[in-house]
């Protein structure tokens, strides 16, 4: 009867050993899961990192290339504003020409 016993709680004991295994199994499982998902969730930060990365790279040569245009544009209006300016004079010059023309026209 002893033996019995003894058989009996032994075969107890390794249930509950096998009973807690199966119990560590499905938790390894459940990390293992958590793991995957967390490992896909930082590749796809990554890539969005590298997007915006990208994406920023393009706004600051967008914005080189606007600064550029623009002081392009201000050498431009400075150009014209000087030519504006010595076709004024020149046409001061022009008209003091023909007025000095007409009165000798007319002296004549």
């Amino acid at each position: 009867k002893a033996v019995q016993e003894r058989t009996s709680s032994t075969v107890e004991a390794i249930e509950r050993i096998a009973e807690t295994i199966h119990t560590m199994t499905e938790i390894a499982s459940v990390v293992a899961s958590a793991v995957e998902q967390q490992n896909a969730a930082t590749q796809e930060i990554g890539r969005n990192v590298e997007q915006a990365a990208t994406g920023t790279q393009q706004v600051s040569s967008a914005i080189t290339g606007v600064t550029q245009a623009s002081s392009e544009a201000g050498s431009a209006s400075t150009q014209v504003l000087a030519a504006a300016s010595d076709l004024s004079k020149q046409a001061t010059g022009l008209s003091a020409e023909v007025t000095r023309f007409l009165d000798q026209v007319r002296a004549a």
